[in-house]
């Protein structure tokens, strides 16, 4: 049996059993006027969201979706999504969350794949999703009579209540079975990141067909905490946002960090009565310059949605660590051949759980992929960690997502992590690419800051007294952008592996 890394000592008791709808129901009830969200500039209460998604229940029940029916959604944040969110999981319908901004092949890939009864869309919309062969209905087209109630018994806890399709970095995605108890332990998993309180503001940019926006709608029933949600996020716009929400909490994802300290300085970025900045993807490089430019505290996690998003937290300030594991969770670190590594190596993250509802069941109609992820009832992430002497892990990204560069594993997120430092550099990817002679060679493609000057060949001389040998890049090219995910990841699988449209180091220096 491996070793594992459990939550400490002090660690909360596992959360109540059950889902999340049994909690908004009684609030409804019992504090109708109690603040859910901020949308639009406008309140909107517990009260409303309830009645407004009875409605939409009935509704979606008198067009023939029945318990267990899947059906597509594909609306930008507001009441109307929050409504229907909330409507499907009434009815027991299993919600599929769709990005607003899929169009072609990979929207029609997804409404093929997840067979919908019902596709709502925005009406902006509706001509992209008739392309794909789906008619899709608009939220006004479901109507109930006022005051229409729903009162049929709450899905069971182990029921899915999602498909959430994974964002496609490096393949085609995969329809993650997201149960009721899911999504619960996802709420209760961002109040221990965030050390979440009554009376918190969550500024929210999150796009809410993305776990990350999605596991916040538990939240206001699991605290007196208010979701201020805003469009999308705007580098510009950012610190504006937060001042006017009054907000004491902001969430990051991806590269959202490194974006705004790339930002010119502003009395702004210090206005504001934010308390904690909580998320993923804050390399130990920035937080020294996160906490003392902006004044917030940061709290890193690491996840996935087939871990009911939330497998570790850091709350302990360790710079660059992930944390320990949630308290549902313990989690080891294996070598290939399912032994453990020893403290300092890496290995794949490994995760078990305490409660038998945290993991996903599988990928819908996928079995292949869900034969390859869970085994013997631990959920194998395909990510590399490792771990310090006193349990803190350290995660270094995908096993997948790396070069073999004559003889050595080079992670990706070795080299973006430093060449993302640069002043000049906005964002970056590193890929590799087919090499003349042997395994692989590293390209790494960029995109500057609005304003910036960097060639290529002054960019590897910064690189070259940063990087071992083995990770420099041989081939750098710059793009004007990239295609990212909802939660701001660069799209990989987009990228270019030619190796004629960029700097070659080696053609340059034989020159």
């Amino acid at each position: 049996m491996a070793v594992t890394i459990q939550a400490g000592a002090e660690a909360p008791s596992l959360p109540p059993p059950g889902g999340f709808l049994p909690l908004f129901r009684a609030i409804a009830a019992a504090d109708p006027a109690r603040p859910f969200a901020v949308v639009d500039g406008a309140p909107l209460t517990f009260g409303a969201l309830d009645a407004q998604s009875d409605g939409l229940a009935a509704a979606m029940r008198a067009k023939g979706a029945v318990r267990g029916d899947r059906v597509a959604v594909m609306l930008p944040n507001g009441v109307d999504a929050l409504a229907l969110i909330l409507g499907m999981a009434k009815a027991g319908l299993v919600w599929v969350p769709v990005n607003t901004a899929l169009v072609g092949e990979g929207l029609r890939y997804i409404l093929t794949h997840s067979t919908p009864r019902l596709v709502v869309a925005a009406p902006a919309l509706h001509a992209v999703v008739r392309d794909c062969g789906a008619e899709p209905l608009a939220p006004e087209d479901l109507h109930a009579p006022p005051g229409t109630g729903f009162t049929e018994a709450d899905p069971a806890p182990e029921d899915d209540f999602a498909i959430g399709y994974t964002s496609g970095t490096t393949g085609p995605p995969k329809g993650v079975r997201v149960s009721h108890r899911m999504l619960r332990l996802a709420g209760e998993g961002v109040l221990l990141v965030a050390d979440a309180r009554d009376g918190d503001v969550m500024f929210m940019w999150e796009p809410l067909y993305h776990i990350g926006g999605a596991q916040m709608v538990v939240v206001p029933m699991l605290r007196r905490v208010v979701l201020h949600m805003v469009p999308r996020f705007s580098a510009s716009r950012f610190w504006d946002e937060v001042i006017k929400a009054g907000a004491t909490h902001i969430h990051y994802l991806g590269g959202i960090l490194q974006i705004l300290l790339k930002q010119d300085p502003s009395p702004k970025e210090r206005a504001h009565r934010v308390r904690i900045a909580w998320g993923g993807g804050a390399p130990g490089e920035i937080w020294d310059a996160v906490q003392s430019r902006f004044g917030v505290a940061l709290r890193e996690c690491y996840g996935m949605t087939e871990s009911s998003s939330f497998t570790t937290c850091n709350d302990n300030g360790t710079h660059g660590s992930v944390g320990t594991p949630m308290p549902w969770f313990e989690v080891a670190l294996l070598d290939p051949e399912g032994q453990p590594v020893a403290q300092g190596e890496r290995g794949e993250i490994v995760v078990r759980s305490r409660d038998r509802l945290a993991l996903t069941r599988g990928y819908l109609d996928n079995p292949e992929a869900t034969a390859r992820t869970l085994r013997d009832g631990a959920l194998y992430t395909g990510d590399h960690g490792s771990l310090d002497a006193e349990g803190n892990l350290f995660f270094h990204g995908r096993m997948t997502d790396s070069a073999r560069v004559r003889g050595e594993n080079v992670a990706a997120w070795e080299v973006e992590s430093i060449a993302a430092q640069h002043p000049a550099i906005a964002d970056c990817a590193m890929v590799g690419v087919a090499a003349e002679i042997g395994e692989q060679e590293i390209k790494l493609i960029v995109e500057l800051r609005p304003g910036a000057t960097l060639d290529a060949p002054a960019l590897s001389a910064w690189l070259s007294s940063r990087l071992a040998r083995h990770q420099l890049p041989r081939y750098i090219a710059m793009v004007p952008g990239f295609e990212r995910t909802p939660s701001q990841r660069i799209m990989k699988h987009r990228l270019s592996r030619c190796t004629d449209d960029g700097w070659d180091r080696l053609a340059a220096k034989s020159a």
